[in-house]
């Protein structure tokens, strides 16, 4: 899909077309519409660095008691 932000209004909001793909990668993250690696690959960055780009912002990551006791199980496993 691609989106089309006239020239004007990048100038005018001051911002990159980088800088929009990664806010809208972490508006759809922190709304729990995608999925980290989802969000991550959107804005065209490794894993850590987005999350760093979360950090930034006081934006946690999406990790309940759940993914705690999947990642567990797993580790016991090895």
């Amino acid at each position: 899909m691609k989106i089309e932000i006239s020239d004007d209004i990048m100038r005018r909001a001051k911002l990159s077309e980088e800088d929009i793909q990664l806010r809208l990668a972490i508006l759809l993250f922190e709304e729990s519409m995608v999925t980290l690696a989802q969000a991550s690959e959107m804005a065209g960055l490794h894993q850590v660095i987005f999350q760093q780009e979360l950090a930034k912002r006081e934006i946690p990551i999406h990790y309940d008691e759940e993914d705690f006791e999947r990642d567990w199980e797993t580790i016991k496993k090895f």
